[in-house]
């Protein structure tokens, strides 16, 4: 039963008192309605998920929780130590997928409800049925908060409660335009219910009376029958999608991700490139290794379409010249300049070069020859950082060789310094399509153990 908001409003929060240890089985609804006969229209319960999990026979018998969790889990999103942050079956992020080895017999865990958002719809359906009242049921549990230290009760299920109340489009007291505000109602809720409740002291249910227009209709009651009342998503809706998603994986897993990401792309989508991103990248590709504490490192940046095109054309006919003065035929030719258009169908090109400033010489052809392979891997290394980071900023790139076959016509393009050696070109832009996936890989096969 929506109502408009109140110019002033203001509310009460308070636990029921007298519900029973719950059993497997056991009607929550029922056993509200019991110790608050008073319920009215309008009033938000705020649930503890455990008695929903002990109602529901969630508990399971686990010698080993670190099992139970991992049975949980779908996604790690960040491991420290024993201390996992997973994905777990609800599309939930959380310590320990929650699996909880308190408030429950010994050599057993609690589970999450299966369906939060269900299990809300139930008990608010058991109080129509008891009591005659259209209220708001809120089931929550305890999380940490990422930049936030101490816990708090939040919102993983819910119904005929408005869970966002999204601003966006509206203006402030200054009439600026609000453009990003969306509030967790649902979890304001869940954390004014805490402040009441107490899990221990069998105080699991509280009620918050006096936001009326957080309560959605019923069914019938501008709903369809057998449907969800107008803006009821439920809990599920609180979960940020993952593409919408900036803090998706914890720091090893993030790097970890974005090396799995990194994939060569071959065909590129016509959208432009953010050239702070590529200098972002750039960075990163400037941690890498080095021999003697030198930077040997320089990225030419080409960022027209002119430079690009000048380049390439030039590179084009370099090659061109190379294949017929190995004797391959103008079909054979014309084949593999089609090959290699990878560079000329990118939106953004980068041209890696190696500099031996500060390398030594020794005047020894094998220790001059040993000095300049380990300023090589250091570029190497430094290309690796920077395809990663692309990967990071969610751009394919593509590092081809074709650079070093025709140094002299790279550096007169571009005027670069004559001891600037081009190592390739890396092609960069929005990928076409999604890589295919790449084959898993025995790491035990690249590995000599002695």
């Amino acid at each position: 039963m929506s109502e408009e908001r109140p110019e002033y409003p203001e509310y009460t929060v308070r636990a029921l008192n007298g519900i029973p240890e719950v059993q497997p089985g056991d009607d929550l609804a029922k056993l509200i309605a019991a110790a608050g006969p008073d319920l009215a229209d309008g009033d938000v319960l705020i649930v503890t998920s455990k008695i929903v999990s002990k109602a529901e026979g969630r508990i399971v018998r686990a010698a080993d929780r670190e099992a139970a969790i991992d049975a949980e889990t779908v996604r790690v999103v960040a491991r420290r130590g024993t201390l996992r942050i997973v994905e777990n079956r609800q599309g939930l992020v959380m310590a320990a997928a929650g699996v909880d080895a308190s408030n429950t017999p010994a050599g057993t865990v609690l589970l999450l409800p299966e369906d939060p958002d269900a299990s809300a719809r139930g008990i608010r359906a058991g109080l129509r049925d008891a009591l005659g009242v259209t209220v708001g049921v809120v089931i929550t549990d305890t999380f940490g908060r990422p930049w936030r230290s101490g816990l708090t009760d939040v919102a993983i299920g819910a119904a005929g409660v408005r869970v966002l109340d999204d601003l966006r489009g509206g203006t402030d007291a200054y009439g600026n335009p609000l453009s990003a505000t969306v509030v967790a109602t649902a979890d304001e809720l869940a954390a004014a219910g805490d402040l009441v409740k107490g899990k221990a002291a069998g105080r699991p249910v509280a009620v918050l009376r006096g936001l009326p227009h957080l309560v959605v209709p019923e069914a019938g009651e501008g709903a369809e029958e057998g449907e969800a009342g107008e803006s009821d998503t439920g809990a599920r809706a609180l979960v940020r999608d993952p593409q919408d998603d900036m803090f998706r994986l914890g720091t090893s897993e993030a790097v970890r991700e974005a090396m799995t990401r990194r994939r060569t792309v071959r065909a590129f989508a016509d959208d432009p490139v953010d050239p702070g991103a590529v200098r972002r990248a750039v960075a990163a590709a400037l941690t890498a290794p080095a021999p003697h504490h030198t930077t040997p490192w320089r990225f030419v940046l080409l960022e027209s379409a002119e430079s690009r095109v000048r380049l390439l054309d030039a590179m084009r006919d370099a090659w061109i010249a190379d294949l017929r003065r190995d004797g391959r035929s103008e079909e054979s030719i014309a084949r593999r300049v089609r090959r290699g258009d990878v560079l000329r169908n990118a939106p953004y090109l980068i041209v890696p070069c190696l500099v031996m400033d500060g390398s030594h010489t020794y005047g020894d052809t094998r220790r001059d020859a040993a000095e300049r392979e380990m300023f090589v891997v250091a570029t190497g290394a430094g290309v690796q950082n920077l395809l990663v980071a692309l990967a990071g900023e969610r751009l394919g790139s593509a590092w081809v060789s074709s650079t070093m076959f025709c140094r002299d016509v790279v550096r007169e393009v571009l005027d670069l310094p004559a001891d600037w050696d081009p190592m390739g070109a890396v092609a960069v832009g929005r990928p076409a399509e999604e890589p295919r996936a790449r084959p898993e890989r025995d790491a035990s096969a690249f590995v000599a153990v002695r």
